[in-house]
């Protein structure tokens, strides 16, 4: 007998610019999410019945007028009137920065929350939703400090909610096939990394990079968290973080192991990559094993294109986000990894609420759950500490508690 169809999710997206919606205060983001990602995604899934109510808040009501003619003009037009209605907290001629309180409020336990926010909100909003027993989606990273990350598992496991953290990458077929083979391949010896995005981000974030967060957290959590979710499986975990950072670059832009067994991971992010690089995001790295050896370059992906109006050769990557629509003129963007991590999470959720699985039992899974990504926090915040303190920090772990020294 077949089982009973899960129902949809309501789903609440926090945060309006470029991750979710493409629009940037102006416009469309002149980066490669230009209709964004989040809010297409769950319009579609709704179009599919795995979503149905849908909601925005962000902190300046009077944008939303903007975001709907652009989302009506870019994503509506474009997909054969694919319905972008949402509902939005504050109201039009409001500007609140609490809205998310009130716009959280109004859902029932089991429906969800995506974060699309500056870092030094995520931990303040996610635990809001999580003590209302709501689900939730958080970009990377998930939360700036390893205090907090323990703080909000603890919550979510006491609540039974699903905490999913948004690290794509993890989702790259490249990335996920190199996982596959560095099991074969022997001890881990060194990893290196290396992403890079222009530098017109900063004028993007200028309101915060630099800040109350930097390029490390937004960038290089990608590839600490591939690199963890890679050797965790061979039994490594972080002991020691020693980074650097250059300055002055952007001012004009306003902005227990074996101890015979060590290894070492080298991760870098940059924001001031030349304007015309050709690719919105340079992206790369160096897996050596005692066996073997990965490299991945998922900068340069074999598709280049020449465009007169641009001026110079572009390398386009819709691996990530698939905009080009199918036969019918729907979007057709579901095999793009950007896609599937937004879907497993839907999907987690509408079995949690079924009562098919379990939140404990979606973390046994490879997945970036919360539970799954604390050595990447481990990493980043001591890496943040190595900068502001010049030295190196040491991470300990007793038990399921992660420490930094």
């Amino acid at each position: 007998m077949a089982s009973a169809p899960l129902e949809p999710l309501n789903v609440l997206m926090v945060g309006t610019g470029e991750y979710t919606t493409g629009f940037v205060g102006t416009g469309a983001s002149v980066s490669d999410k230009k209709v964004g990602v989040v809010a297409l995604t769950m319009f579609d899934l709704r179009r599919r019945g795995k979503v149905s109510g849908l909601a925005m808040v962000g902190v300046d009501g009077t944008k939303f007028p903007a975001i709907r003619d652009h989302l009506r003009a870019n994503v509506s037009h474009a997909y054969n009137s694919l319905d972008t209605s949402f509902e939005s907290f504050p109201a039009d001629d409001r500007v609140d920065a609490d809205a998310y309180k009130a716009a959280i409020d109004g859902l029932q336990p089991g429906d969800a929350v995506t974060i699309f926010t500056p870092d030094p909100t995520h931990f303040p909003i996610a635990l809001y939703a999580v003590e209302r027993r709501l689900h939730v989606l958080l970009t990377k990273p998930a939360v700036q400090l390893l205090g907090h990350h323990h703080e909000l598992l603890r919550r979510a496991r006491a609540k039974g909610v699903h905490v999913f953290v948004e690290h794509h990458k993890r989702f790259d077929p490249a990335y996920a096939d190199a996982r596959l083979r560095a099991k074969t391949l022997g001890d881990f010896n060194y990893f290196y990394a290396y992403m890079s995005q222009p530098k017109y981000q900063l004028e993007t974030f200028k309101a915060w990079a630099g800040r109350d967060s930097d390029i490390s957290y937004y960038l290089n959590s990608h590839h600490v968290d591939v690199c963890d979710s890679m050797v965790r499986q061979l039994g490594y975990r972080p002991v020691k973080v020693s980074a650097s950072s250059s300055k002055g670059v952007a001012t004009a832009l306003g902005c227990a192991d074996d101890a015979a067994k060590r290894a070492v991971g080298v991760y870098t992010a940059s924001w001031t990559a030349p304007r015309r690089a050709g690719l919105h995001t340079n992206q790369y790295f160096h897996y050596l094993a005692a066996d073997g050896e990965i490299r991945v370059d998922q900068g340069h992906r074999g598709y280049d294109v020449a465009d007169d109006a641009a001026g110079q050769v572009q390398w386009f990557n819709p691996f990530y986000m698939r905009y080009a629509p199918d036969e019918d003129g729907n979007f057709d963007g579901r095999t793009g990894y950007g896609y599937i991590s937004i879907e497993k999470f839907v999907d987690g959720c509408r079995a949690i609420n079924a009562g098919e699985v379990t939140a404990s039992e979606l973390d046994a899974k490879s997945l970036p759950t919360l539970r799954n990504t604390i050595a990447t926090t481990a990493i980043l915040e001591a890496g943040r500490r190595s900068i502001d303190e010049g030295r190196e920090v040491g991470i300990i772990v007793q038990g399921e508690e992660w420490m930094l020294q």
